[in-house]
């Protein structure tokens, strides 16, 4: 690249429950990154799903940033909610029309209409360099039912399901709870399927619990996921890379709560996490395996969070999720996990970037005319 500043494009917000969290991962990275190394264009999606562009950043993004807002209403209220700042957007965007002003996009749109594979597939479309996970991975990996459809497939382990359909429930509501109560048992985590954060997921300890928290993934998405309860702990690791790839160190969420929801993943609430986290090695080895497998099996790239249920007790090991673009806000684990490992937060932006343009150099070689064969 001839220029001296890698111009990157932050997109951030979307049409999705976790807007707000998208908001903070987008301040969180913006202020992460060197600025003698980027020039930083913000791409902001309002709620409505209008896209606007910022003029460029350069020079001291910090205190660049601190100066800037968002004029879109709802974004600006959001951040003054919140006692931080985002960078303002000035004139409309199409992501079509955005290539030419930068070398890369870190797409940070969390949860649907963005971690899904919808931004990875226009940024497909407009041939630009991007970095996570492509189209099917962004999309098996954001559908926790065709997440664990995959883990099956090549064996690893997980807790029992039940997969069910909005329609199936409203059908039959009471059919629907005698199989949940059948194959799973009590209590039981109902969970939509195409959505993070914890935004949606409910623990059931009875039918009446299980009714009300079925009603509530319902209003989320149309496919819904029932998990068997395990007693466990909960750990996550990081993995970093395409192809050739490396973990963090395992980390543990202990949730004053009954888990890890919403508010104790972005709002603190009590939760402890413990990095690294104090269990045995062969764990934490089995751990790093199982995550490397899951990431492939995906065809992820770039960054991937991935959680496990470990039950202590018994030395059984679960699979949970696979989040293919997990937060980079304050209590975000990601970030943290790997600087426990040897990686600081604006080396781990630096690798990130450098594995999106390596991975976008490498589609490039793909034909797509078949007369070139000839």
């Amino acid at each position: 690249m001839s220029r001296e500043k890698i111009r990157l494009g932050i997109i951030y917000g979307g049409k999705s429950s976790e807007h707000e969290v998208s908001l903070r991962t987008a301040l969180s990275i913006m202020k992460a990154v060197d600025a003698n190394k980027y020039e930083i264009t913000p791409i902001y999606v309002s709620l409505d799903g209008t896209w606007t562009m910022g003029d460029a950043v350069t020079g001291q993004l910090p205190d660049k940033i601190a100066s800037l807002r968002l004029q879109d209403q709802d974004a600006a209220g959001i951040a003054e909610r919140k006692d931080s700042q985002l960078v303002s957007t000035t004139r409309k965007a199409s992501p079509f029309a955005i290539g030419d002003q930068v070398d890369v996009i870190f797409p940070v749109v969390h949860g649907p209409n963005g971690e899904d594979g919808t931004i990875q597939g226009l940024l497909e479309l407009a041939n630009l360099p991007y970095v996570g996970a492509g189209v099917m991975a962004s999309a098996v990996g954001m559908d926790k039912w065709m997440m664990k459809t995959v883990f099956a497939q090549v064996g690893l382990p997980q807790v029992k399901y039940v997969g069910l359909l909005r329609s199936q429930w409203e059908r039959n509501r009471e059919g629907s709870m005698d199989r949940i109560e059948e194959e799973l048992g009590f209590p039981c985590f109902v969970k939509p399927a195409n959505m993070g954060s914890s935004v949606g997921v409910n623990k059931a300890k009875n039918r009446d619990e299980l009714a009300r928290a079925l009603d509530i993934a319902a209003k989320f998405d149309r496919r819904l996921i029932v998990e068997e309860y395990v007693n466990a702990r909960e750990l996550e690791i990081g993995v970093l890379g395409n192809e050739e790839l490396i973990t963090s160190v395992v980390g543990e969420v202990i949730a004053s709560k009954e888990f890890y929801d919403y508010e104790a993943k972005y709002k603190g609430a009590g939760t402890e996490l413990s990095i690294p986290a104090i269990v045995p090695e062969h764990v934490t080895e089995q751990i790093a395996e199982i995550a490397k497998t899951a990431f492939l099996a995906l065809d992820a790239s770039g960054l991937s969070r991935v959680d496990f249920f470990w039950d202590e007790k018994n030395d059984k090991l679960y699979i949970n999720e696979v989040n293919t673009m997990p937060g980079f806000t304050p209590f975000s684990m990601y970030p943290m996990l790997f600087q426990a490992a040897g990686i600081s937060y604006s080396e781990l932006i630096d690798r990130l970037v450098q594995l999106g343009l390596e991975r976008h150099e490498d589609k490039q070689r793909n034909i797509v005319d078949a007369e070139e064969l000839e």
